[in-house]
C-alpha cells in the first residue's frame, strides 16, 4: 500500500492506494514542523482510527508539507511517519515540490501556493528554484488566507470596515478586540487563526471591499513572488489552493495587469500528486 499526504498549515489530505489501485481518502489537521513536534503529529494521526488501521500494511509514504524546507525540519515529520508506519519507506519533502509536481505539464513553469500561507517556485521538471523566500505571515505571505485575515482584523480594529461587514463580524463571530489580541499575541498558530476568517470573508466576496482587498493581495503576491523570476513573462504560472480557485476572477485580473501567462488553477493538488506517483511507480 502507498500513502500520499499533502499538508498545509490548516489541513492534511491523505490518499491511500491499495494493491488493486483503489483509493481511500482521509483528513487530519495540517502539520508544520516549525510549530508541531513529532509527538504531536503521531498522537494526532493516531486519532484517525481508519487510517491507522492500515499502518503496518503501508510500504511507501510520500509526505509533502508546509515548513518541510530543510533536513532538520523534515526529520521532525519523518520520525513521526516512521513511528506511525513502521514498515514503510517514508519520504518527506516541501509543499512547494508538491505544488510543482501537481501543476507540471512537461514544460518549465512557475508554480504558486495560495492557502493559509503563500509561496512560489520555478520548476523545470527536475529542479525547484526559489527566487525569494517565504517569510511567513508576520512579514510576508502576501495573498494568503493569513494575509487577508490580518487585513480584515486590522481594518476592524481601526474602524475602517464597511458597516455591514463590521456588524457581521461582531454578530456572527462574536469578535472583540480582547479576543483578537489573545489569539494573535498570546496563543500559538496565529497564522491558522487569521486564515480561518476566509470563510467569513467569502460570504462578502461580491462586495467592493472584499473584491478590492483580494485584488490588491493578488497583485502584491504576483509582483513579489512571480515577477521576481526572469522567466515570468515567458512561461505559464500555475496556482494551487482554495484561495486561488475561489477568487479566480481577482487572480486573473492581477495576472493580466502584470502580463503574466496564467496556467492551471487547482484547488486541491493531492489528486494530481497521486497521478504523478502512480505513473512513477508504474501503477497506471
Amino acid at each position: 500500500m502507498i500513502l500520499i499526504a499533502e499538508s498545509g498549515s490548516t489541513k492534511t489530505d491523505w490518499v491511500l492506494i491499495d494493491e488493486f489501485n483503489e483509493k481511500q481518502y482521509f483528513k487530519t489537521m495540517g502539520f508544520n514542523p516549525f510549530f508541531h513536534s513529532t509527538d504531536l503529529i503521531v498522537s494526532t494521526v493516531q486519532k484517525n482510527k481508519e487510517l491507522i488501521a492500515y499502518g503496518d500494511q503501508i510500504s511507501k509514504v510520500f509526505f509533502y508539507g508546509a515548513g518541510c524546507s530543510s533536513s532538520d525540519m523534515n526529520q521532525i515529520v519523518l520520525k513521526a511517519m516512521n513511528r506511525l508506519f513502521p514498515n514503510a519507506d517514508s519520504n518527506v519533502d516541501h509543499d512547494l515540490l508538491a505544488c510543482a509536481l501537481a501543476t507540471y505539464e512537461d514544460e518549465s513553469s512557475i508554480s504558486c501556493i495560495l492557502g493559509t500561507g503563500s509561496n512560489s517556485c520555478f520548476f523545470d521538471g527536475e529542479n525547484v528554484r526559489e527566487e525569494v523566500p517565504a517569510i511567513a505571515y508576520v512579514l510576508g505571505d502576501e495573498g494568503s488566507g493569513a494575509y487577508y485575515g490580518k487585513k480584515l482584523l486590522r481594518d476592524y480594529l481601526y474602524n475602517k470596515l464597511p458597516t455591514d461587514i463590521k456588524y457581521g463580524l461582531e454578530n456572527e463571530l462574536k469578535i472583540t478586540k480582547a479576543a483578537i489580541f489573545e489569539r494573535v499575541y498570546m496563543k500559538p498558530h496565529a497564522n491558522v487563526y487569521l486564515a480561518s476568517f476566509m470563510k467569513f470573508i467569502s460570504k462578502y466576496k461580491d462586495t467592493s471591499y472584499v473584491t478590492e482587498m483580494v485584488k490588491e493581495g493578488m497583485d502584491e503576491f504576483i509582483k513579489i513572488h512571480v515577477c521576481c523570476y526572469p522567466e515570468s513573462k515567458s512561461v505559464k504560472t500555475h496556482f494551487i489552493g482554495s484561495i486561488s480557485k475561489i477568487y479566480e476572477n481577482e487572480l486573473k485580473f492581477a495576472a493580466h495587469k502584470n502580463n503574466i501567462i496564467l496556467g492551471n488553477i487547482i484547488q486541491k493538488p493531492v489528486e494530481n500528486l497521486v497521478r504523478y506517483h502512480m505513473r512513477k511507480l508504474e501503477l497506471m
